[in-house]
C-alpha cells in the first residue's frame, strides 16, 4: 500500500454478525483517539437500520461513525464505490489528527481495503470517444442493451442512464473481449502478513455465537424489523439486488407477501444468520497474519478492547 494513503495502518475491527463489534468498536475508539468507519456492506443503504443492526443515535453520539445510509436500498453499490468513499473519509478523519478504525463484518469490503481492487486495462480512448458519441447519438439507454448483451453481470448492476459506467463496460469489453464483471472480482495482490497485523478478529466457540446470533434476531423482530421492511417495500417497491441479500429482509418480504407464517420467517432468519457467520469465519481465516480475540460471555467490551490495545 502507498505510504501515503490515507488508509495505510488503519484499525481494523472484525468478525461474524453478533459477535459484539459496535459496542467493542466503540470502545476501542475513545481508547485510540479513533472515529469508526463501518465495514458493513449493507449499513450503506438507508432505512435499513433494525435488519443490519446499525448503530443508533445513542452509539453514534458516543463515537463519530462514517460510512452508513449512503445510498437509497434500491441502488447499486459496488466493492469500487465502497473504496472510494473509505478514501475519502479515511482521509478527512486524518486530517482531524484521529485514528481510522473500520468496524464491521463484510470480508470482501476488508479484503479490498488491505489489498486494492485490479483496475483493469488502461483506458482505449479512441474507442471511449467512439462510445461517448454513440451515447449523445442514440442515448445511454441502447448502450445499456447493448451491454446487457455481452456483459448481463455488469448491466444488472448499472443504471440505463449510467452512461460514463456503461462506455466504460464496454470499452472494456471491445478492447479485451473480456466482461469487466469477470475482471472486477479480482484483487490486486493478496495482502503481507504484516499488512494484517491490526486486524482484530472476535473469535466466539460456536454455540455461543449460535446462542447470540438467535438472541440477535429475536430482539430484531421484537424491535420492529417487520415494519422497517414494510416500509422499505412501500417506499422502494423492491429492494436493490445487493440490498436484498441482507439476512432476514427477504424473509420478511415474504411474510409480508403471506408466503410464510411469522415463526417460519424469523427460524428462516436465524439460519440464513448463522450461515452468513459461518462464511464470514471462512473469509477471514484465509487472511494470514490477523489477530484472533478469544471471546466469552459475560462480554466487556472495555475489557476487549484493552486487550486488543495491549496486544499491538
Amino acid at each position: 500500500m502507498d505510504s501515503r494513503s490515507p488508509l495505510k495502518n488503519c484499525w481494523y475491527l472484525v468478525g461474524p454478525t453478533a459477535a459484539g463489534k459496535t459496542a467493542i468498536g466503540i470502545a476501542l475508539a475513545q481508547r485510540i483517539g479513533g472515529e469508526i468507519l463501518s465495514l458493513d456492506s449493507m449499513a450503506v443503504y438507508r432505512g435499513m437500520d433494525i435488519g443490519t443492526a446499525k448503530p443508533d443515535a445513542t452509539e453514534r453520539a458516543q463515537t463519530p461513525h462514517h460510512l452508513l445510509d449512503l445510498v437509497e436500498p434500491n441502488a447499486n453499490f459496488s466493492i469500487a464505490d465502497y473504496l472510494t468513499a473509505a478514501h475519502r473519509v479515511a482521509a478527512e478523519v486524518r486530517g482531524r489528527g484521529r485514528e481510522v478504525l473500520f468496524v464491521g463484518g463484510t470480508p470482501l469490503y476488508l479484503k479490498a481495503l488491505l489489498c486494492g481492487l485490479a483496475e483493469g486495462p488502461e483506458p482505449d480512448w479512441e474507442s471511449r470517444q467512439r462510445l461517448l458519441a454513440e451515447a449523445q447519438a442514440v442515448g445511454a439507454e441502447e448502450l445499456h442493451r447493448r451491454l446487457a448483451e455481452v456483459d448481463p453481470v455488469a448491466a444488472a448492476k448499472l443504471h440505463p442512464n449510467d452512461t460514463r459506467r456503461i462506455v466504460r463496460a464496454l470499452e472494456v469489453f471491445h478492447t479485451t473481449g473480456q466482461p469487466i464483471s469477470a475482471q472486477q472480482q479480482h484483487f490486486r495482490v493478496e495482502p503481507p502478513a504484516e499488512t494484517c497485523s491490526r486486524v482484530f478478529v472476535l473469535d466466539w466457540p460456536r454455540p455461543l455465537l449460535h446462542s447470540r446470533i438467535n438472541a440477535r434476531v429475536d430482539a430484531m423482530f421484537d424491535a420492529g424489523f417487520v415494519d422497517e421492511v414494510r416500509r422499505l417495500l412501500s417506499s422502494h417497491d423492491n429492494l436493490g439486488r445487493t440490498a436484498s441479500q441482507a439476512a432476514g429482509y427477504r424473509e420478511v418480504a415474504e411474510h409480508l407477501a403471506g408466503a410464510l407464517d411469522l415463526p417460519t420467517a424469523i427460524e428462516r432468519t436465524k439460519a440464513r444468520t448463522r450461515q452468513l457467520a459461518r462464511r464470514q469465519l471462512t473469509w477471514l481465516r484465509g487472511l494470514k497474519g490477523c489477530r484472533w480475540i478469544a471471546m466469552a460471555e459475560p462480554l466487556d467490551s472495555e475489557e476487549v478492547a484493552a486487550r486488543i490495545v495491549a496486544a499491538t
